[in-house]
């Protein structure tokens, strides 16, 4: 028996996405991120100086902070202080890591760029929400430092999106919520940019093994979805 989706949507569908800017007063630029029952929020920082290992090169840089609040799920999780879980080290890499792709680190000069991820309610999707909407609030808070005569162009280079994938009853499901990502088979969650080239792939089979035809099902599907949350990120942005 095929895959039913409990909110109707088609396989091949996205969640509704949307991007609520200036969320936060503060913040260099903030961006609430609901896809489905998904929320994050986006927050970017900019701050002078850089880590010693870059110190003297002129080049900037960007890393990324990623937390769930207590109230994100249906049974209260505890706060993360000191010790961070692994899940928790893992997530906020891959956020630093995907967004640090699409800046030129040079033109952003010896300033600290931190994106701060606060999943304030969690249905699946936590992390590739945090970076397609991480990606808008980040553009937001360079064009803000242009605006400001702080740097002499955006150092944006490439947009940024991702979307996970799976396998339900052995057919490719594209941005999974809770239910189908707690049941899926094969679990992916694919970084791409704005001419589809990856940026990074996590994929594991959590039950048997899946076929080299069913991996090029998913990425296909992916591709499909991150296509479309890039319009949405260039509708948001108003990027023509």
């Amino acid at each position: 028996m095929a895959w039913q989706r409990s909110d109707n949507r088609q396989p091949n569908q996205l969640r509704p996405l949307e991007f609520q800017r200036g969320f936060t007063r503060f913040a260099a630029s903030s961006v609430l991120t609901r896809c489905g029952d998904t929320a994050v929020l986006c927050t970017v920082t900019v701050q002078p100086g850089v880590p010693k290992f870059l110190v003297g090169t002129g080049k900037g840089w960007l890393t990324a902070e990623y937390r769930m609040l207590p109230g994100a799920t249906p049974q209260r999780g505890e706060r993360e202080f000191m010790k961070l879980s692994g899940r928790t080290q893992e997530i906020q890499r891959l956020i630093g890591r995907s967004l640090r792709a699409c800046v030129d680190l040079q033109a952003l000069g010896e300033r600290t760029v931190i994106i701060d991820a606060d999943v304030l309610q969690a249905d699946a999707g936590t992390r590739t929400t945090s970076i397609t909407g991480g990606f808008v609030a980040l553009s937001s808070a360079m064009d803000k430092l242009v605006q400001d005569g702080e740097i002499e162009r955006s150092p944006i280079l490439h947009q940024v999106a991702a979307v996970s994938v799976g396998l339900l009853e052995g057919e490719p499901f594209l941005d999974m919520n809770y239910p189908e990502d707690v049941a899926a088979e094969v679990d992916f969650n694919v970084v791409m940019n704005e001419h589809l080239g990856i940026i990074e792939v996590q994929g594991t089979a959590e039950d048997g093994t899946y076929s080299r035809t069913q991996l090029n099902q998913l990425l296909d599907l992916a591709e499909k979805g991150i296509e479309e949350l890039l319009e949405a990120q260039r509708q948001a942005l108003r990027i023509l």
